[in-house]
């Protein structure tokens, strides 16, 4: 997935300095922005909020009708320091990357995409693709000693689900009371698509931070109601989260990431020097080509003026 921005802001986040030991409640809205034709709403990085363990990217779109539109249409970009999950709600969309992978992606499966020093990819709505386009894209990062690993690219058709009364969760990384995903993580942390159908518990790590975003249908949270699209983020000290409603959401969370870090366009890195040497290096084509993609890939953004700094984690 792709930041499109064409002035990307500077994100500077990471360190445990700011980060509070006690529970919060904090509602955040979305900023709405365009993603391949397709309007996305973004809820990390967004203000007031850079990060949730090591989550620090989230896009929602959908549901869009695509019947007789072209749907997600993502170029070739690059990524470095990452990990991009891709979760779909409705529909499909097809992955290429220049490690030569090719893959339909569908609900209930997982695409995780491990950037290290360099990786591009792209994302496209198949010619004959289902009616209905609705799903998130994520991105973690990778702590100091994977940020320089070689690329990969894993597929995982199943995942487990947790089913408690009220709630069945597919953890799509991580750890949720006991149901593992497949996926490799770097840093301790969970991601889970919530299926909520009335009153609910669910165990949660007191270590960790915690946010919940609703995709779908009303939804309380500890008791508080909030609208689809909407991000709470709740803090450390928690060791049960309570939900109700009839609703589809994600749980992100995970131990607070103790790095410092510069997000800039597709990039996670630790200088502003960095982020320039992998600008650069798109553009003279380092990357490599991403094999079965007709098209030009996209264009770097022009640097910022300011200096890249990595500060601290809220905006």
């Amino acid at each position: 997935m792709s930041n499109l921005d064409l002035r990307p802001p500077v994100t500077v986040c990471g360190g445990r300095g700011d980060v509070l030991a006690d529970p919060v409640f904090d509602v955040l809205p979305a900023r709405e922005v365009l993603l391949g034709g397709t309007p996305v709403r973004r809820l990390l990085p967004t203000l007031g909020r850079r990060m949730v363990g090591a989550w620090c990217f989230l896009d929602h779109y959908g549901p869009d009708e695509i019947a007789d539109a072209p749907g997600m249409q993502v170029p070739p970009h690059p990524h470095i320091g990452l990990q991009t999950v891709s979760w779909l709600l409705e529909g499909e969309v097809f992955h290429r990357d220049s490690l030569g992978s090719a893959q339909l992606l569908r609900p209930g499966t997982l695409g995780l995409m491990t950037a290290g020093s360099a990786i591009a990819h792209s994302e496209q709505s198949p010619p004959v693709h289902p009616t209905m386009l609705h799903g998130t894209q994520l991105w973690v990062a990778l702590p100091e000693e994977a940020r320089h690993r070689q690329a990969s690219w894993e597929f995982h058709p199943e995942l487990p689900v947790l089913t408690a009364p009220g709630v069945s969760a597919r953890v799509l990384l991580g750890d949720l009371d006991g149901a593992r995903s497949p996926g490799t993580v770097h840093s301790p942390l969970i991601g889970a698509d919530l299926t909520v159908t009335g009153s609910a518990r669910l165990p949660l790590e007191r270590d960790f931070e915690y946010a919940v975003a609703a995709v779908d249908g009303p939804l309380e949270v500890d008791g508080r109601e909030i609208g689809p699209g909407a991000l709470v983020y709740l803090g450390c000290g928690r060791t049960e989260l309570r939900l109700s409603g009839t609703a589809r959401a994600l749980l992100l969370g995970g131990e607070p990431f103790a790095e410092k870090i510069v997000m800039w366009w597709n990039f996670v890195a630790r200088t502003g020097e960095e982020v320039t040497a992998a600008a650069q290096a798109w553009r003279r084509g380092d990357f490599g080509p991403v094999p079965g993609y007709e098209g030009d890939p996209l264009p770097a953004p022009p640097l910022p003026a300011t200096p890249l700094l990595p500060r601290g984690r809220e905006r």
